[in-house]
């Protein structure tokens, strides 16, 4: 097929994939062999097809969940831990422990239609509320280093949040919820294709009073997304923004204390606030030069501020950051004879930020450690990215197709400081200087296809990102500048998916060393080059059964280790190699059984396990897990109108959304919500 064609069959599959709401709701599973995938290479391809790990939630799957947080939907994956906070924050896992900090911030890319939410170097531990998952037409989920295609932050894992395309015909729908604790969110979205161009508008507002004292949530989104399309070219573009105003929720003490209600009922008063926007912009072209020669080119720009209490800290300082950017991605697919695919690029980004800390506290002292009143860093950053990659696909058997990639990505950051310099209690805050960092990323796999719905697959690959910004120039008193170094991580994955009968499956192993892994010890001092191994099994399967039933699952077995020896004092804050890291539970398992029980409708009880994990580095304290169950009922009352009903933690479960422990040896926890009624209704016109 030539390459307009194949770009314009492209579009047909995407118009009509998300131009609606199924009314006849079916289960959906996150690896069907017919999903089309497009994270891998930026283009279209057959999931089965894949040279390793790729999970697809559907948007008919996001619209039946209604999530309102993202682990509601993403912890329905395997080896995906999304744990939230006091309100939108939260901390994520993929294929790795709870990470916080720069290693958070950087060690998982979180992208919106292919392109990144922030600036490499410049990201936000709790990214993924600036998405719109909500509206999405499909989110892609990749556990490990990413293709060739992405560099620094793809370290564990990405997810890439893809926006619903325009619908053929003129749709219009509102969609609206309420629940208890003063739950209301709003959504509507308007779409059509007039000619050659397809818009779509999408709208939400949210609001929450929370069910914790003092805690509130207020949070707009808007998308709006259009596809051009010629006889040899297609513009896509899509400009999104956020808005966040909130009262948040702070970590409560003491020995089991998420199984006192009362207590998790209380928050800090005044309690922290957060204040967030962002808005990004991009347009994708795509160009014909012959039927087998295509080239893309993708423009970008984006800003984002946020002004926030640091409860999580000691100091309880306010940080107010920023940064804009803009780049471009670039790309040539060469079609070959024989099945073969070869794609060369380039991605370059500017970057502009500043950061500033202030602390309102009166100066204190606890432990080793000073937390001096006043300002702790005031600095502003400049970054370039110059990233030059190859990506290849070779057919070498009739069954059997080999990938092979290298990515090279050169950083430079420039610093400069806008306060004195030298040493304050814990902060040291150090002169102006520039730091380079480089980066080469190979890849090698391959995919087996023993049946038309089977194949197997291995896939080699190193992840790297450079540090981030505030882990370079946010210094502690004891650290050396320079001292830290670019996070590297070595990958091995081995696979089978496939279809036996009407069982779908997908499952996988993983092997990971992780070197010059930068984290803070609880002691609240920063370690620039530690090492972990990261070993673990990934299964998913779903089936129908008689009698208009079905089940789905997902879990995943996973041993997070320290592989070096420090020693601290206190004993807590030691790390031992070969014990289990902090944060870093053995098991988590989703499973769903749902029930058809007209055209349209369709109701499905969810049991969530979160394993046990201990809370500090030297394994000596421990947070004992939990199940949930959950119900959601969807009802088509006609054509145009459907009503819903969702109960979260039905058995009004005791439990903590996340489990930790304090610089000075105490347990603390987020604890998690009881059980929440919400309701809603869905109308089409």
């Amino acid at each position: 097929m030539r390459g307009q064609e194949l770009r314009r069959a492209g579009l047909i599959v995407s118009l009509v994939a998300c131009s609606g709401r199924v009314l006849a709701i079916e289960p959906s599973t996150p690896f069907a062999l017919d999903n089309l995938v497009v994270t891998g290479t930026r283009q279209e391809s057959q999931l089965l097809d894949l040279a390793g790990n790729t999970s697809v939630i559907k948007g008919e799957t996001i619209e039946f969940t209604g999530p309102k947080r993202p682990s509601e939907i993403l912890d329905q994956l395997p080896g995906v831990n999304i744990q939230q906070g006091g309100g939108e924050e939260h901390l994520t896992a993929i294929r790795s422990p709870v990470l916080s900090g720069g290693a958070g911030q950087g060690s998982f890319l979180l992208m919106e239609d292919g392109v990144p939410l922030r600036a490499a170097g410049f990201g936000n531990v709790n990214g993924l509320y600036e998405e719109n998952i909500e509206q999405a037409g499909s989110v892609e989920v990749v556990r490990g280093p990413g293709s060739a295609l992405y560099g620094s932050n793809a370290v564990h894992g990405l997810i890439n949040v893809i926006p619903r395309a325009p619908s053929r015909d003129l749709e219009q729908e509102i969609d609206a919820t309420a629940g208890m604790f003063g739950f209301a969110r709003g959504m509507a979205t308007l779409s059509d294709t007039i000619g050659h161009n397809g818009y779509r508008l999408s709208v939400e507002g949210h609001h929450e009073d929370g069910w914790r004292d003092d805690t509130r949530l207020d949070e707009q989104k808007v998308i709006a997304r259009e596809i051009w399309t010629g006889a040899e070219d297609s513009l896509t573009s899509t400009l999104s923004g956020q808005n966040l105003n909130q009262q948040t929720g702070v970590y409560i003490v003491g020995k089991d204390a998420y199984l006192n209600r009362a207590l998790g009922r209380t928050n800090s008063s005044p309690a922290p606030f957060r204040l967030a926007d962002s808005v990004r912009g991009m347009t994708r072209w795509q160009h014909d030069l012959d039927n087998s020669l295509q080239f893309s080119m993708t423009p970008y720009v984006r800003f984002s501020e946020m002004d926030f209490v640091m409860s999580y800290l000691p100091s309880n300082a306010t940080q107010k950051n920023a940064h804009y950017s803009f780049g471009a991605q670039s790309a040539f697919y060469k079609t070959l004879d024989g099945n073969h695919l070869i794609i060369l690029g380039v991605d370059i980004e500017y970057t502009d930020g500043w950061y500033n800390e202030y602390q309102n506290k009166p100066t204190f002292k606890q432990g080793a450690n000073i937390y001096p009143f006043g300002l702790h860093y005031d600095l502003g950053v400049s970054s370039t990215v110059l990233a030059p990659y190859a990506h290849t696909e070779w057919q070498v058997l009739e069954h059997t197709r080999l990938t092979a990639g290298v990515r090279a990505e050169d950083t430079n950051y420039d610093y400069t400081n806008n306060a004195s310099n030298g040493v304050l209690g814990l902060y040291q805050r150090i002169p102006d200087r520039s730091d380079s960092f480089a980066t080469v990323t190979p890849k090698l796999g391959a995919v087996q296809q023993w049946q038309n719905n089977l194949a197997s697959y291995l896939n080699f690959a190193r992840g790297a990102r450079a540090p981030q910004v505030t882990d370079l120039y946010e210094l502690q008193a004891k650290q050396v500048p320079g001292q830290t170094k670019i996070e590297t991580i070595n990958s091995a994955e081995i696979g089978t998916r496939g279809k036996l009968a009407d069982l779908a499956f997908d499952g996988s192993a993983f092997w990971m060393n992780k070197d010059h892994y930068f984290y803070r010890a609880t002691d609240g001092t920063n370690v620039p080059n530690g090492k972990t191994q990261h070993r673990g099994a990934e299964l998913s399967l779903s089936m129908p059964l008689p009698r208009a039933f079905d089940i789905g699952m997902s879990g995943s077995y996973a041993l997070h280790t320290w592989a070096f020896s420090r020693t601290d004092s206190p004993a807590i804050n030691s790390v031992r190699k070969g014990s289990i890291m902090q944060e870093a539970p053995r098991t988590l398992a989703n499973f769903h059984l749902g029930y058809s029980f007209a055209p349209g409708a369709r109701g499905e009880i969810e049991w969530v396990h979160m394993g046990a994990y201990y809370t500090d580095n030297a394994d000596t304290t421990r947070y004992g897990g939990h199940e949930l169950l959950n119900l959601r009922i969807t009802d088509k009352v006609n054509d145009s109108l459907s009503l819903y009903v969702r109960i979260f933690n039905i058995t009004d479960r005791l439990y903590a959304d996340r489990a930790a422990t304090t610089t000075t040896g105490s347990d603390q926890y987020f604890p998690g919500a009881p059980r929440t009624v919400m309701v809603g209704a869905n109308l089409r016109f």
